[in-house]
């Protein structure tokens, strides 16, 4: 979302918490951004090395002044993701993420996606998932066991 190049390597920095949704989600993805943003909030300085990103799973529309915009108003601890569409569906595939447009009335879309937040370790090994809608002491609990590994 700041025009800066991104590669798997970020993900083996230190701990990391994923989201991949879509901008013109109407209410899975900005709920779980702000749960995510308060969550690390939450954590304080023991979750202060966890990074934070939102990958979009609709690069056509969400172009990077779109992430942005849009992420800066929910977070200052979370990292938008965009590209190139065939380098997002390649991550999408790595990380065996469902995500496909669907039409809507008009010559609109919407996207169904995988709702997870997917969590890695600092060595960027799968360490967790924190669903849709999972209690948030419980999420808590997941990133402070992240923030550890």
């Amino acid at each position: 979302m700041n025009g800066e190049l991104i590669t798997e390597a970020a993900f083996r920095q230190k701990p990391s918490a994923i989201f991949f949704g879509f901008t013109h989600c109407p209410e899975v993805c900005p709920t779980t951004l702000f749960e995510l943003d308060g969550w690390l909030k939450k954590l304080g300085t023991e979750g202060a090395d966890v990074n934070a990103y939102f990958v979009t799973v609709d690069p056509e529309r969400d172009t990077v002044p779109v992430m942005k915009s849009y992420v800066s108003n929910v977070s200052d601890r979370i990292t938008g993701v965009t590209g190139d569409p065939d380098k997002i569906a390649a991550m999408l595939k790595g990380y065996s993420v469902f995500a496909r447009k669907v039409p809507v009335e008009g010559s609109d879309y919407t996207m169904d996606h995988t709702a997870s937040i997917f969590l890695l370790d600092s060595k960027g090994r799968f360490f967790g998932t924190i669903a849709y809608g999972e209690n948030p002491d419980t999420a808590v609990e997941k990133l402070k066991r992240l923030a550890k590994s």
